[in-house]
């Protein structure tokens, strides 16, 4: 079984990624408990959104330490549920990873960061004269 978030938790959460990054009012709870799959919808205790790859080992140490699950999300436009709490805990947005490292035109490569939104990827690549196709996610 797991735990659920405590407020010590959420103290040391914020500690890790500024206390504007640690959310646990009820609309981003709500906001994270579903995607676009029908009627699934799971509440996580906190959704934290870190920036940095050291913050997100801190938060996964501290989780892992503490018997806390994390759930990934990128933009919460999934069609298979794979981005909901159905266990609680922390819901990891990684919304803050939204760059576009590098479009590779030679190649046909292109490096991102994990929150990076399809339709953004989709704009920067047809800037340069490449085509993106659609995305299920």
């Amino acid at each position: 079984m797991f735990n659920r978030l405590a407020p010590i938790h959420i103290r040391a959460l914020q500690k890790i990624v500024g206390d504007n990054f640690v959310l646990t009012d009820p609309d981003s709870l709500e906001g994270a408990s579903c995607d676009e799959t029908e009627d699934l919808h799971f509440t996580p205790d906190a959704v934290v959104r870190p920036r940095t790859p050291d913050e997100i080992g801190e938060i996964l140490k501290l989780a892992n330490r503490e018997n806390i699950p994390v759930t990934p999300r990128g933009g919460g436009t999934g069609l298979s549920g794979g981005a909901l709490a159905v266990h609680g805990g922390i819901v990891l947005g990684m919304d803050r990873f939204d760059k576009i490292i590098e479009i590779d035109t030679e190649n046909l490569f292109v490096t991102v960061e994990s929150g990076v939104i399809t339709e953004n990827l989709q704009n920067a690549v047809e800037s340069v004269g490449l085509f993106y196709p659609p995305d299920p996610a």
